[in-house]
């Protein structure tokens, strides 16, 4: 099933939230209610709208009892990376006593996982609204109490293109270009949310680029996707590259931060 990120217009949100559209910027400036003015005007991503109110509730259930590794299984959920994988392959011959499993969750999905206490480590790389700093507003967003944030790598993300670049392809402006096909990462994965955030930047409608609601579950599946197709297909590719942290609750470390 493909699923599109919607976005809300201010009287569809307050619609959506039954109060009436002066209240929408009264929550957004004072209670933190996820909205984006990139284009000129407001708009509300649905899934972050509907995340926020899950996050205020009051009297939130309780969530599962923190996992252990007292029968030698740690669990790592979030998102997709070749040197995490290379990471939990070292660990797994490494510490024989232990087994080091992961989950393809996504960037948020690993963060969800790890609210419910369904994980040890989720991973993410989650670009913040300026640009500049990566995973900290997220987390603060999904719990109550910040966990142990410790940056794994920095990863570069760009466009990934066919051989030759047929279509000259040098910046996202020439995805607007006529008969470009695109394939896209997952919804909650960190590099659905940047590729997102650069096409608003450049002002390009998502949903009338061909091909963005196709989409795969990792990086190696995009890169074959990419490389292996006949037409000219493009994108947007991770290599270790921008922030990409671990967030673990079991650990007692102080947080730390990359420089």
């Amino acid at each position: 099933m493909i699923i599109v990120n919607k976005l809300l217009s201010t009287k569809e949100v307050a619609e959506h939230l039954g109060v009436n559209e002066k209240m929408i910027y009264t929550l957004v400036a004072e209670k933190g209610l996820p909205a984006s003015k990139v284009t000129g005007k407001w708009l509300f991503p649905l899934h972050l709208v509907d995340q926020w109110v899950e996050m205020n509730t009051l009297n939130y259930p309780k969530t599962l009892s923190i996992p252990h590794t007292q029968e030698g299984l740690l669990v790592i959920s979030g998102s997709n990376d070749l040197l995490l994988d290379k990471t939990i392959s070292l660990f797994n011959k490494t510490f024989s006593e232990y087994i080091a499993v992961f989950g393809n969750l996504g960037s948020m999905g690993g963060l969800r996982a790890l609210r419910r206490n369904l994980c040890h480590i989720a991973s993410s790389h989650l670009i913040q609204d300026k640009g500049e700093e990566y995973n900290f507003e997220y987390a603060n967003q999904e719990f109550q109490q910040l966990p142990v944030i410790v940056n794994f790598c920095r990863r570069e993300q760009g466009l990934l293109i066919q051989k030759g670049n047929p279509k000259s392809i040098l910046k996202f402006e020439d995805l607007k270009k006529p008969k470009i096909t695109v394939v896209n990462r997952s919804l909650d994965t960190g590099t659905r949310l940047l590729f997102d955030s650069e096409l608003a930047k450049a002002g390009i409608d998502a949903q009338k680029i061909k091909g963005y609601s196709n989409e795969v579950n990792s990086h190696m599946d995009f890169d074959g996707s990419v490389t292996t197709c006949s037409s000219s297909k493009t994108g947007f590719l991770t290599r270790v590259s921008k922030i990409f942290s671990g967030y673990c609750r079991a650990l007692t470390l102080k947080n730390q931060h990359l420089k």
